[in-house]
């Protein structure tokens, strides 16, 4: 069984191993996830299988992740560079889920779902928007959580930042309830 629990900094190492495997194409350093960890650790979950002889030692293996956290509207932070400063902006009016990875073993079960729900039902909810950059093609997982395409064509900073996300990135935002 694997369930959704707070992220800590012990979880840092499987959250590297999760993220080199699922984005070989899109690193970004320990330093980063330990930096959004710090600022909004409500926003930082992780995935965790108890199984067999393991379960019994109480030793978890991540299978996934979430990273997620305010910003200001319209402004999600560019790959693999850090936030700044020490803590979220006072007026971050905007959700930011800036990653979910889930190792392919244990997808097909609901599991990103949940953690989606979660987040939408929970701290997000406190903000009008969610946003996120949609990379590998999964537009339209995301549009089944209500997530649509916003234009950026007159956002010259926000068309640097998809093109550092690779090609096809795309940038969705959701209302929230």
């Amino acid at each position: 069984m694997a369930i959704w629990r707070p992220m800590t900094e012990r979880d840092l190492p499987g959250v590297m191993r999760v993220a080199d495997e699922i984005h070989r194409d899109l690193p970004e350093r320990e330093s980063i996830f330990r930096e959004r960890l710090g600022l909004f650790p409500e926003g930082c979950m992780v995935l965790v299988s108890e199984e067999g002889e393991e379960e019994k030692k109480g030793r978890e293996e991540v299978g996934g992740y979430v990273v997620s956290f305010p910003i200001r509207h319209g402004r999600p932070p560019a790959l693999n560079q850090p936030l700044g400063g020490d803590a979220i902006p006072p007026d971050a009016d905007q959700y930011y889920l800036h990653d979910i990875a889930i190792l392919p073993a244990l997808r097909g079960r609901g599991a990103a779902a949940r953690c989606i729900a979660r987040l939408l039902d929970g701290v997000a909810r406190r903000y009008p928007t969610t946003c996120l950059i949609s990379v590998y093609g999964t537009v339209p997982f995301w549009t089944r959580f209500g997530f649509a395409p916003e234009p950026v064509d007159d956002d010259a900073a926000m068309r640097d930042k998809l093109r550092g996300y690779g090609p096809g990135a795309t940038y969705l935002v959701r209302r929230n309830a």
